[in-house]
């Protein structure tokens, strides 16, 4: 055990020193993959769902390509109605819509020239920043303390450079 630790800690510092990490994501307008009538969304929401365009809408405001419908007043682009400034949100769909903005391109940018090797495999799969903002957003271990409760319960999707605050004990 003891000798499969020292081998883990030498192969990171061995990758550390190499060359950065070239990620795939290719940071600019309508960087889709697909067709340009169709879009990508977070599928999951039950009520919200966010386009790859970075509008946020209501569920049955969805159209048949994937797009949210943007002339129903409700929806919104970029929004971050949830969020708070560090970058963390009670809302999954705000959280990936916010992320989206461009404005955020450079925080992007750090986080993934900063990225532990732990999460290579992870951020390196990525596209596109749409698939980046998806990925940041879900909860991780980053998003807990002691494996069972949320570092922040409220807001726990986290496209920051840093994890929440940890709770006092």
């Amino acid at each position: 055990q003891e000798e499969r630790t020292v081998r883990d800690r030498n192969l990171l510092q061995v990758q550390e020193h190499e060359q950065p990490i070239m990620w795939k994501v290719k940071f600019s307008s309508g960087n889709s993959s697909q067709l340009s009538n169709q879009c990508r969304n977070s599928v999951q929401g039950k009520l919200l769902i966010t386009d790859e365009l970075g509008y946020i809408c209501e569920r049955k405001d969805l159209l048949v390509n994937g797009c949210c419908n943007v002339n129903v007043p409700s929806t919104k682009l970029y929004s971050c109605d949830s969020c708070l400034p560090n970058g963390c949100c009670s809302v999954y769909e705000y959280c990936v819509s916010c992320c989206l903005q461009p404005s955020k391109q450079h925080l992007l940018e750090r986080f993934l020239n900063r990225a532990a090797i732990a999460f290579q495999n992870l951020f390196m799969a990525v596209e596109d920043r749409f698939e980046l903002c998806l990925a940041k957003c879900r909860t991780s271990s980053q998003s807990v303390q002691h494996e069972n409760t949320y570092r922040d319960p409220i807001a726990k999707y986290c496209y920051g450079e840093y994890p929440p605050e940890l709770l006092p004990v």
